[in-house]
C-alpha cells in the first residue's frame, strides 16, 4: 500500500505531507511521490511497532517503537485510516521473526494463524476506542454531578441563611375558640 500521509515533524514545522510506502513488512516514507527515487527519509518495520488510534482525531494514527521512537501519523479521511489500520495490521499478522533475526512471510495469508493475530490487532483497537470513550464519558458525569452537588449546597446555604435573616411567621389556627372573630396567635418559625 502506498499514499500520502501527514506526519508531524516538530512544534515549529508541524504536519508535513509525506509520500508513504507499505512493503514487506516495512513503513517507509519521503518527502513526496517524486523523490521516491532518491531514498526514504525513514523507515519502520512494522513488527516491532504499537498501532496506536488516536480517540478523538478519527485521521490520526501513531507508531510506537517502545522506548525508541514515536512516527505520529494523520491521514486525509476516516476511510483511509482505516485502509491504514488495515494494511498495517495485516503487515504486522503475516510476518514472523525468526531466532537468527530475519523475517520471512508466511506462505499463506488466510491461515488461521494469521486471521487470529488480525482480530486481536481490531480487538485492540475497538478495546483502545472504547476505554477513552468510557473515560470520556466518565469525566463529563463526574464534572456534572460535582456541579449539581455544588448547586443543591448553594441551595441550602441560601434557603437557610434566607430563613434566619427574615423570620416566617405561620398562623396557628384556635381550635378551642369557634367563630371568633379575633384573629389566630402567630407563632415565629427560625
Amino acid at each position: 500500500m502506498e499514499g500520502i500521509l501527514w506526519k508531524w515533524t516538530n512544534y515549529w514545522n508541524g504536519w508535513q505531507t509525506r509520500w508513504f510506502v507499505l512493503e514487506n513488512g516495512i513503513i517507509s516514507y519521503y518527502k513526496s511521490q517524486d523523490e521516491v527515487s532518491q531514498g526514504c527519509k525513514g523507515s519502520v518495520k512494522v513488527s516491532v511497532c504499537q498501532i496506536n488510534v488516536n480517540c478523538i482525531d478519527n485521521t490520526r494514527l501513531d507508531l510506537v517503537i517502545p522506548g525508541q521512537q514515536h512516527m505520529y501519523l494523520k491521514a486525509p479521511s476516516p476511510q483511509d485510516r482505516q485502509k491504514w489500520l488495515v494494511a498495517l495490521g495485516s503487515a504486522k499478522a503475516c510476518v514472523r521473526s525468526k531466532s537468527d533475526g530475519t523475517v520471512t512471510l508466511l506462505e499463506d495469508p488466510n491461515s488461521l494463524s494469521h486471521k487470529k493475530s488480525e482480530l486481536r490487532l481490531y480487538c485492540d483497537l475497538m478495546m483502545q476506542q472504547v476505554h477513552a470513550k468510557i473515560d470520556d464519558a466518565s469525566s463529563l458525569l463526574t464534572a456534572t454531578c460535582d456541579t449539581f452537588i455544588r448547586t443543591l449546597e448553594d441551595i441550602m446555604k441560601l434557603t437557610s441563611n434566607a430563613s434566619n435573616a427574615v423570620p416566617y411567621e405561620m398562623p396557628i389556627p384556635n381550635i378551642t375558640a369557634k367563630n371568633n372573630s379575633s384573629k389566630p396567635p402567630r407563632q415565629s418559625i427560625t
